[in-house]
């Protein structure tokens, strides 16, 4: 009888033990996620991504100050990201700002435009070439607009819908994971850039208006620059000769500057950053200059460069091969992300491929 009620006596014991395991599991569980120390990048990454997992090591060692081989200080945890097609869409059917030039050159104002520059919007079809051609010819269309009437209508222009997506405004084209990325990244006290061909303050209009608002400032977004002059002396060689005073307004004369793509991203870097990124994050070729110059030796610290690949074609308009291109960066130095098997949601809920991405006006 006694051995009886021992043996039950020490199942209670037991029993009670477990419980009490079971129970602060749970609760660490709640708190960790009620703390916001639940697994970094889970809730838009897919649980087996290695792009992910290099990312969570990558952070880890970076802000640990007892890994003296691998600590970088927080002033010198700079993030550089590429835009569209990295953090945003670009296949509605082509860029942002594309879309945007062809809605004011065609429809919201074709009478500030010239017959030059319609033909030239009219012209233009999936797979045209977005280069220093066409920004040219951007500038031209936004002359005589102030920069704050410019930065409004590229805000209003976002809330027009895409053809190319299913209940997508222009604006709503953040990739979650990427949103998700950032977040973690600024939260372990890195600055984020967004380093962009796109025009300066049309790059600001759209992550001003976007998840990434909350971790970028406006000084911290370098695109593709147009000339910008204080009105009433558009046609004067130097800003040098008149002085800005109380009320006067800055205006774009339609002249253009610099495309920011290839090396022009590396030298942008090197003068409105002024030291090496750490981290850098693209989707092409045009982002590789960006991308050897963040991993070059001679960063004093561990430095690494992803490039994402359009390579799903079912919830977005990705034609890339995953293998040629994964293989083409890991060759390169870069660590390859695929939008298909990495991002576990690309779009918020409600937003789906359309049954075709470009249809004739």
């Amino acid at each position: 009888m006694t051995k009886t009620r021992n043996n039950k006596r020490a199942i209670l014991i037991f029993v009670a033990i477990m419980a009490a395991v079971i129970l602060m599991t749970v609760t660490s569980i709640i708190i960790a996620k009620r703390s916001g120390k639940a697994k970094p990048l889970s809730t838009y990454w897919t649980s087996d991504s290695p792009a992910a997992q290099d990312l969570r090591d990558y952070v880890a060692k970076v802000t640990d100050p007892k890994d003296k081989d691998n600590y970088i200080p927080e002033k010198d945890r700079i993030a550089v990201f590429d835009m569209d097609g990295t953090l945003t869409c670009e296949t509605y059917y082509t860029y942002y700002d594309t879309m945007m030039f062809i809605e004011y050159c065609l429809v919201d104002h074709p009478e500030r435009v010239s017959d030059e520059l319609k033909e030239v919007a009219a012209s233009i079809r999936p797979g045209y070439t977005a280069d220093e051609t066409l920004a040219r010819n951007f500038a031209k269309a936004y002359a005589g607009m102030t920069v704050e009437e410019f930065y409004e209508y590229a805000t209003a222009f976002g809330q027009k819908y895409t053809a190319s997506f299913k209940n997508m405004r222009y604006i709503d084209n953040a990739y979650l994971p990427m949103v998700e990325l950032v977040k973690y990244l600024y939260e372990n006290g890195f600055t984020i850039y967004v380093i962009s061909g796109t025009e300066r303050t049309t790059t600001r209009a759209i992550i001003a208006n976007s998840p990434y608002a909350d971790y970028v400032t406006p000084n911290h977004v370098i695109g593709t620059d147009f000339e910008v002059k204080q009105a009433g002396y558009e046609d004067v060689p130097s800003n040098m000769d008149f002085k800005y005073e109380n009320g006067d307004e800055l205006v774009i004369t339609g002249g253009f500057i610099q495309k920011n793509l290839n090396c022009n991203k590396s030298i942008y870097v090197e003068r409105e950053i002024g030291q090496r990124p750490v981290l850098a994050f693209g989707n092409s070729g045009s982002d590789t200059s960006m991308m050897n110059y963040t991993i070059d030796e001679r960063n004093p610290y561990p430095a690494q460069a992803y490039m994402i690949v359009a390579d799903d074609d079912v919830r977005e308009w990705g034609t890339q091969d995953w293998a040629e291109k994964s293989a083409d960066y890991s060759a390169k130095g870069f660590i390859p992300i695929s939008m298909k098997n990495d991002f576990a949601q690309i779009y918020a809920d409600g937003i789906t491929k359309a049954a075709e991405q470009y249809q004739e006006r």
